[in-house]
């Protein structure tokens, strides 16, 4: 645990030529590779690839892809259409799923909850940062991270991004339009999303420091961000910038840095600015069908703290592509520092596992 601990320390500190942390995003594969023999549900798959036991800890209460919302709404079968069925889930959300599924597919989207102020109105209870079930098991929770700081865990709070959250409450056809129409309910929104966050970090901060704030935003798609630099200027910073400001004033060594990550699928290259303005130093997942290139973007952002940037295609695409793309990205990486590799996404299920084996094996070199 101590190297590993170690390797994370090398990585926030941009030591150049330090040993790789090894992990990935996650898998979309790991039904395939179970019909074929090659794992069970048994199967250690940190041990098999080699992946570093995790030196973060994370804290959560405040959403992830969707609001923070406490309590959840109730799930709900609202229409059975045969073959599919329509629910309401956690979110608020009515949903088109297989019957009887949940998970292992992308599901669609019908319906969501705000349509104006009035929904909203009736629905931002969920979001009261006083709700006694918001803080279930909190005093183990806190114990846990501190012991886990004490230790050397780099300790990252959690956060669904504005624009995440925004589009989980309205979906993303409408709020783009609410933007234009309905002003007033974008900022009622974040005020409240910057209300429930702060009073819950404030919370965190009596027991531990925070050493970084990721924020799932998910703003940009294959050809850039989904509303202007102007409008993120507008409708999010402002609560960005006192949110950080606050976790800043409050800690207990001011000394030590914040690090600010965001999280977005999609073409980010054009939002890296934006969001160099309220302090980001590290960005993920660089997805390259989307003409991100991690070797690109740290020539032209020296200082950025990368993670991701492996095309998940090449994974798919045999062992010389991904042994051509290791040799292209690895060296000139490693010798920057600043970096961990994972797959762009999810690992998809169109590749190997013997191929998937052989990449990890070659990043084990470094």
């Amino acid at each position: 645990m101590e190297r590993s601990i170690q390797k994370m320390q090398d990585f926030y500190n941009h030591v150049p030529g330090a040993d790789i942390v090894q992990e990935e995003f996650g898998y979309y594969c790991l039904d395939r590779w179970k019909r074929e023999g090659h794992i069970t549900d048994a199967t250690d798959l940190a041990a098999l690839f080699g992946y570093d036991p995790p030196a973060r800890h994370s804290l959560g209460q405040l959403g992830w892809c969707e609001a923070g919302f406490c309590p959840v709404f109730p799930e709900v079968i609202l229409e059975d259409r045969g073959e599919y069925e329509v629910v309401q889930d956690f979110a608020g959300r009515h949903v088109l799923y297989f019957k009887g599924r949940r998970d292992g597919f992308m599901p669609e989207y019908i319906d969501h909850p705000v349509k104006d102020m009035k929904t909203w109105e009736a629905l931002k209870w969920r979001m009261d940062p006083t709700t006694p079930e918001r803080y279930t098991d909190f005093d183990a929770r806190m114990a846990d991270a501190k012991a886990k700081q004490a230790a050397g865990y780099h300790i990252i709070q959690n956060l669904v991004g504005g624009y995440m959250y925004l589009r989980s409450l309205m979906g993303p056809e409408d709020l783009l339009y609410k933007f234009y129409d309905d002003p007033d309910l974008i900022h009622a929104c974040m005020q409240t999303w910057f209300e429930l966050a702060d009073a819950v970090i404030a919370k965190h901060q009596e027991h531990v420091q925070i050493d970084e704030l990721f924020m799932g935003e998910d703003i940009c798609y294959n050809n850039g961000p989904l509303i202007s630099p102007d409008m993120m200027r507008e409708f999010l910073l402002p609560y960005y910038q006192q949110l950080i400001a606050n976790i800043k004033a409050r800690q207990k060594d001011k000394t030590k840095h914040l690090f600010i990550q965001i999280d977005t699928d999609g073409d980010c290259r054009p939002v890296i600015p934006v969001y160099q303005s309220i302090g980001m130093d590290y960005m993920s997942p660089f997805e390259v069908a989307s003409g991100c290139d991690v070797v690109e973007i740290r020539k032209q952002y020296p200082e950025l703290l990368l993670r991701g940037g492996f095309d998940k295609r090449i994974l798919a695409a045999g062992k010389e592509a991904i042994a051509r793309e290791v040799d292209r990205i690895m060296p000139f990486m490693k010798a920057q520092g600043g970096y961990i590799p994972s797959c762009d996404h999810g690992v998809p299920e169109e590749v190997n596992f013997e191929d998937y084996l052989y990449y990890r094996e070659l990043m084990s070199q470094y």
